[in-house]
């Protein structure tokens, strides 16, 4: 009858940082019950509910081969999954047991269940053969045992052959022996004395009996041959040999040598040996006896792992009529060669871990063995030191791989880990197993732009709309943590913000201008531009953008003086007398534009007669070229052109009249009848120009001599801020000298600021010495280091 299955719970509880839970569940149940057949409830005696085997991957892990035994995951029930044969699975070993690992996992645990499986008596003795054959000379003394083939059960225990019988005769009985396995073997005994001659031949039945529930046996008939005498048996120097060879021992390799006498002579004295069948096929398969010289011989592959010792039975068999024979047993002990080299197991494994994983955090749990025994099959394990994952040691030689350094994804996405094991054997064995670990992406990086600040150089009167620059904001993170987007931040310059002249596209990073710049308005500006990734929570960066503007030559120069209000022309007044060289005028322009587009250059495009007067290409300054001579005409026309250097050029032009006047002593009305050379008149229009400018020029000096006098009587004003010419004398030599201060400023070229016009732009009127009776002005430009306390009128000659 089955025995009912039966359970036993070790739990061992480890108390560390991972909360890990090791239980070993025992259970006991007899072989070939039927699929489905009840073992355990595994969930119950693991404190599991049904919901939790499913939420923590509650999950059988098989070392391989067949799956013996199954969870049903609706009621956390153990059962049989295929019929368990003791016999095919441990053989005649004494115990057996399946095992199967338990994992689950959040948090992880292993548990151990090894079932028991009983043997049950489903196998009875059986012999080799049906019928054997005996023969035994009648000369054999009383109490001679003749030995018998045993019974083969495959059953083991109480399951197993207890009793032999033999069918009643008053000739024989039996003598049973215990082996050392525990087997029963059985020799015939020969209670009284045979004799040939009334009975030669006898038919027994031998019975092998075990000792199960219910009890099975089996027959073999044994036919009793009566022979004449060979009395004496062999007999063997031991009755057990003993040797110890190596596991891995060479085909052919000499295990030992037995040897048998017989005191017969002749041919009853004669040996053979022979192996009995008392042992399994593949043991004879293992070794081999030469029936001549007794050498027993290595003939098959020998494996410590399976098997240590093997039980050997021989026999000596003489040449006598009948054979007798004589029983010995050899015992070959296996020593362990260390030929296994160590197996790991991986029992749970995460192939992902994050990045900001914790120290301590298992990513694996190994199992190690070694079939070997003894240091042999002792097994250490380690990986690379250099890599952030560590072993450490757990129970039932495994091992967790635990996280023990800084994870960075963007430094090492992806660890190849080589866990090595190695034995304490001579040589050493091992084996290596890789793991493939992935780091998942934490957002623990914001966005660098390539660089801290930009230059964006733009030229002014720029279109509106248009892409100015592009910033570029790097993020080594994955994915959404990856993904930047572009803000504008609130940006102010002089107190005013420039957030509303650009825009920036979130995506793409250019940046736009939403109106046209005037440089000399605005020469640079900045800005503050943040990329942010999408992650949780969400990492940003800033940079500085500085944008200068370019000057672009749209500005015309302005001519400052001479000014012409509402007229296209300027009235001047030159003395006759003026030397070669002599400054009779100034022309003064400004350029709003700043750099080569400001630099300005001044032309002479039109004169009346070129010889008399040139221009400073760089300055302005009109000068005498000649002194003036009585063909040339009073009123002098010049054009001038001031061009700036931008490309393309800008340029102004003006006129400027200048009245030729003689001394004050020379009569209008004569110098008006003096003949004239006929060139100056052989135009009308320029007469009639002539005419004009030199009625305006009168007019302009007499209004310019009414001033000076006011200025002189007011000598402790020092200037007028309305522009007006006040005046001072150095010495009694010297000429009046007049500081004008007009309010006008002036941009000058290769300068980024506005100033006011230099001092030395200024004029001096000077007076003739018939000052008092023409009232003619006569102007030169003023020296800005004259002192002002220091105010004289001379006389200027002519």
């Amino acid at each position: 009858m089955a025995k009912a299955p039966s359970r036993r719970l070790y739990c061992i509880y480890l108390m560390c940082a991972w909360d890990l839970v090791f239980c070993q569940i025992r259970y006991s149940i007899p072989e070939e019950l039927e699929r489905g057949a009840f073992v355990g409830n595994i969930a119950d005696d693991l404190g599991l509910s049904i919901r939790e085997m499913t939420s923590r991957k509650f999950r059988l892990v098989s070392d391989g081969g067949a799956q013996l035994l199954k969870v049903n995951m609706e009621n956390g029930i153990l059962v049989v999954n295929e019929r368990i044969d003791r016999e095919v699975l441990c053989g005649r070993s004494s115990t057996c047991s399946v095992s199967q690992d338990v994992a689950v996992e959040n948090p992880v645990e292993m548990h151990r269940i090894d079932v028991e499986i009983l043997d049950v008596n489903d196998n009875s003795p059986s012999f080799a053969k049906s019928r054997y054959s005996l023969q035994i000379s009648e000369s054999t003394a009383a109490g001679a045992l003749f030995p018998l083939e045993s019974a083969h059960d495959p059953d083991v225990g109480t399951n197993t052959v207890s009793v032999y019988q033999i069918s009643t005769n008053k000739h024989f009985g039996l003598k049973t022996q215990s082996r050392s396995d525990g087997s029963k073997i059985a020799e015939l005994l020969l209670e009284d004395h045979l004799d040939r001659e009334k009975q030669s031949t006898f038919h027994l039945i031998l019975s092998a009996i075990d000792d199960g529930i219910p009890r099975r046996s089996g027959t073999a008939e044994i036919i009793i041959t009566v022979l004449d005498s060979n009395d004496n048996a062999p007999t063997f120097d031991h009755q057990i040999y003993r040797v110890n060879i190596m596991e891995n021992a060479p085909k052919g390799n000499l295990v030992i040598t037995i040897n048998a006498t017989d005191l017969d002579d002749g041919r009853n004295g004669e040996v053979k040996y022979f192996l009995t069948n008392h042992f399994s096929q593949k043991v004879q398969e293992l070794f081999s006896l030469d029936p001549e010289t007794g050498e027993v011989r290595v003939q098959g592959s020998l494996d410590y792992e399976e098997n240590n010792v093997y039980e050997l039975e021989v026999q000596a068999v003489d040449n006598g009529t009948p054979a007798l024979a004589g029983r010995a047993e050899i015992l070959v002990g296996l020593i362990d060669v260390n030929d296994n080299p160590p197996e790991l197991k991986l029992n749970s494994v995460s192939s992902n871990v994050r990045e900001d994983a914790a120290f301590g955090s298992v990513v694996s749990i190994i199992s190690v063995m070694d079939r070997d025994s003894g240091e042999n099959g002792q097994v250490q394990c380690q990986v690379d030191p250099n890599i952030p994952f560590k072993l450490q040691k757990s129970l039932n030689n495994q091992y967790k791989l635990v996280v023990s350094g800084i994870l960075d994804r963007e430094t090492t996405p992806l660890y190849n880990i080589c866990i090595s094991a190695w034995d304490a054997g001579s040589p050493a064995l091992s084996t290596n197993r890789t793991i493939l670990i992935s780091v998942s992406d934490v957002n623990d990086n914001a966005p660098r732009f390539t660089q801290p600040s930009y230059s964006v150089f733009l030229m002014e009167n720029n279109t509106p709309g248009a892409s100015i620059f592009a910033v570029t904001a790097l993020d080594p993170d994955l994915d959404k943590n990856s993904e930047v987007s572009y803000f504008l931040l609130e940006s102010r310059m002089e107190d005013v913000s420039v957030s509303g002249d650009v825009t920036v596209n979130s995506e793409s990073g250019h940046i736009y201008a939403l109106r046209s710049f005037d440089y000399e308005i605005r020469k640079n500006f900045q800005i503050k531009i943040k990329a942010q990734d999408a992650g949780t929570p969400p990492l940003s960066s800033t940079a500085i953008v500085n944008i200068i503007i370019l000057d672009q030559n749209d500005n015309v120069p302005v001519i400052i003086s001479p000014s012409m209000y509402n007229s296209s022309m300027a009235m001047e007044v030159v003395s006759k007398s003026a030397h070669p060289g002599y400054m009779v005028y100034k022309v003064i322009a400004t350029d709003a534009d700043s750099g080569q587009n400001a630099r300005l250059s001044y032309q002479l495009i039109e004169a009346t007669d070129r010889s008399v007067f040139s221009v400073r290409f760089t300055s302005g300054e009109i000068r005498t070229t000649r002194s003036f001579r009585d063909q040339d005409a009073l009123t002098q026309r010049l054009a001038i052109l001031v061009k700036d250097n931008g490309q393309p050029s800008l340029s102004s032009t003006v006129t400027i009249l200048f009245s030729v006047l003689a001394n004050a002593t020379e009569n209008f009305s004569e110098r008006k009848n003096k003949p004239r050379n006929p060139e100056l008149f052989s135009d009308l229009n320029l007469l009639l120009i002539i005419t004009l400018g030199s009625t305006s020029c009168i007019f302009l000096l007499i209004i310019l001599l009414l001033l000076a006098l006011k200025c002189r009587q007011d000598r402790n004003i020092y200037g007028y801020t309305s522009g007006i010419c006040c005046y001072r004398r150095r010495n009694p030599s010297d000429a009046y000298n007049g500081r004008c201060v007009p309010k006008t400023t002036f941009n000058y070229p290769d300068s980024a600021q506005t100033l006011p016009i230099r001092e030395s732009y200024n004029y001096t009127v000077r007076l003739s010495p018939e000052s008092s009776k023409s009232d003619f002005l006569f102007l030169k430009p003023c020296h800005p280091t004259l002192p002002l306390d220091d105010l004289n009128i001379r006389d200027t000659g002519k």
